[in-house]
């Protein structure tokens, strides 16, 4: 209803599709003045709509520093179309120059679908990562890890979690008193998840972008928080121009900043922090640093918007030679739900709403034919009124996964809404591109089944 807050739920099945309220609502921002290089379909079609904090991924592209690229399975269910939007920005960020690492979530489907480890594994392996080699993801710049043999992740988590409470949880995901626990544990997980890659065992401090739908975006709240509270430095816009930094004294840095346990300062130890920040700036070339430990801050007046990023990453590097954890928040993408197959969101767990991966033709003809449409009632009607491609489940298809081709979707498009094509039409259209697509697909997976091994981490053989 209008004035009602959108909800975002990543373990829901229904879920807002008001793209425009969610950018609002969540402080997302729009892709639409965007440059990006070599975008792909799901860029040039509107279909990735948000994104945080991309340009920092964007302008390591561009300078040709490193970046990674993390995202997750859920080894519990087969692999369907929905699950292949994501593969494609992945492999488009690999493209760009990206490391990927992804993380098979074993211990989360233990905790909360019930699955083996050893189930999850199988999973894993056969349906998921058997498919990413299929799709063209590059063995050799990929890192697939499980949950349960990478104790980071786990550890990362549990010393975050002292800075985050219930109340935080209750106002991300609406938990309530009668949340279980695995529910509770499972966020903080993916916490480490998302943040470990940047730690020096796992490549380092770089900027790391996590590609999702927009139902995963709680995750993101959350680990953003969680980083940004355990920087020691804190970087912002001045008042009219430039950046000022300033300290974040906490319990576990307070005395490497100057803060004795008496209560009392030691200026020796504050200033030589103070010269240490601004031998870091120095470092990027700025000269108009002003640096003033009594008032605990530093301003550059020359800094840009652009160079916050720069100055933030070289910050935490120095942060990292005091002894702090020096985290960087992760940026990220958003993509619209994939539409199932009965208009509504397309599900794993719902047969009937999907296309998975391994069905075999004859069974993705007949789910076509079937699927939601965007027609009139009668073929008189349709020819006179037109159909309605945004919402039909054969076109979106094509939009989102079949049809490269910009212009002849541009073409069906309008004949579509003008009632030239029919909506059986619009259908056979669909099942003509799926068979190649699919059947391609299935050829590729044979082709790359040996690979499968060569994607996992050295904690996963």
């Amino acid at each position: 209803m209008d004035g009602e807050d959108v909800v975002i739920d990543p373990w829901g099945s229904a879920q807002s599709t008001d793209y425009s309220r969610i950018i609002d609502q969540f402080g997302l921002s729009s892709m639409d003045n965007m440059t990006l290089p070599s975008p792909s379909r799901l860029h040039r079609r509107g279909i990735v709509f948000a994104h945080r904090d991309l340009e920092r991924v964007l302008d390591a592209q561009k300078q040709g520093d490193s970046f990674g690229v993390l995202t997750g399975l859920m080894p519990s269910g087969q692999m369907h179309m929905g699950h292949s939007m994501v593969i494609d920005q992945v492999k488009w960020f690999q493209e760009l120059g990206g490391d990927v690492t992804i993380a098979v979530a074993d211990l989360e489907s233990q905790a909360t679908r019930g699955v083996s480890l050893e189930k999850g594994r199988k999973i894993a392996l056969e349906e998921y990562i058997s498919h990413y080699a299929a799709l063209g993801i590059d063995p050799e710049k990929t890192n697939v890890y499980f949950q349960s043999s990478r104790p980071i992740v786990q550890r990362l988590g549990f010393q975050l979690g002292k800075r985050t409470n219930l109340n935080e949880f209750e106002s991300i995901y609406g938990f309530n008193g009668a949340t279980n626990l695995a529910h509770v544990q499972a966020p903080m997980v993916q916490v480490g998840d998302i943040l470990h890659p940047q730690t020096e065992e796992y490549g380092g401090l770089r900027p790391i972008v996590v590609p999702v739908g927009v139902d995963q975006d709680p995750h993101l709240r959350l680990t953003r928080g969680l980083a940004a509270k355990t920087n020691w430095f804190n970087v912002n816009d001045g008042k009219s121009s430039g950046v000022v930094i300033g300290l974040s004294v906490q319990e576990d840095n307070a005395e490497v900043l100057g803060q004795m346990p008496n209560g009392r300062l030691d200026k020796d130890r504050l200033n030589a922090v103070f010269a240490g920040m601004v031998s870091s700036l120095e470092h990027l070339g700025f000269s108009d640093i002003l640096s003033n430990p009594k008032q605990g801050t530093i301003t550059v007046p020359s800094a840009t918007a652009k160079d916050k990023s720069r100055i933030q990453i070289k910050l935490l590097e120095y942060e990292r030679s005091l002894g702090g954890m020096g985290l960087l928040a992760p940026s990220s993408t958003y993509h619209h739900f994939a539409v199932g197959l009965t208009g509504d969101k397309m599900s794993s767990s719902k047969p009937k709403t999907t296309i998975f991966l391994r069905d075999d033709l004859p069974t993705v003809e007949k789910k076509i034919k079937r699927a939601f449409s965007g027609g009139q009632t009668t073929v008189e009607e349709h020819r006179r009124i037109g159909g309605n491609p945004d919402i039909d489940v054969a076109y979106r298809y094509m939009m989102y996964f079949f049809e490269d081709d910009d212009s002849y979707l541009a073409e069906i498009n309008a004949d579509y809404r003008a009632g030239k094509i029919l909506a059986g039409e619009m259908k056979q259209l669909c099942i003509d591109r799926a068979s190649i697509w699919l059947g391609d697909l299935h050829e590729m997976r044979d082709q790359t089944a040996h690979l499968v091994k060569d994607f996992l981490a050295s904690d996963a053989q």
